[in-house]
């Protein structure tokens, strides 16, 4: 599970390293993400983001993952969509 910030928008991958392969992503400028008028890169989308991506893991049957955060620190956004994957059923 890969997350990736940007000033506007947040990006979630679900990449299978051995093969090099995106398996499902979910993100803020996504067609299927419901109200992605109203998203941002806000604690708040990040809550929502983190629930959808989620979803779309575990309909890949995707349960554990690996949480790549890159070079962000640990609270804010990050946390806010770790712990709502986490409560979506996500396990890291």
């Amino acid at each position: 599970m890969s997350v990736c910030f940007t000033n506007q928008n947040i990006h979630v991958q679900f990449i299978d390293d051995t093969a090099g392969v995106t398996l499902t992503a979910a993100s803020t400028v996504a067609k299927s993400t419901p109200n992605r008028e109203n998203l941002a890169a806000n604690v708040i989308s990040a809550k929502a983001i983190g629930t959808l991506a989620a979803q779309a893991a575990q309909s890949k049957g995707i349960k554990h993952v690996v949480f790549d955060r890159g070079s962000k620190r640990y609270h804010g956004k990050v946390k806010a969509l770790a712990d709502a994957a986490r409560e979506a059923g996500l396990q890291f």
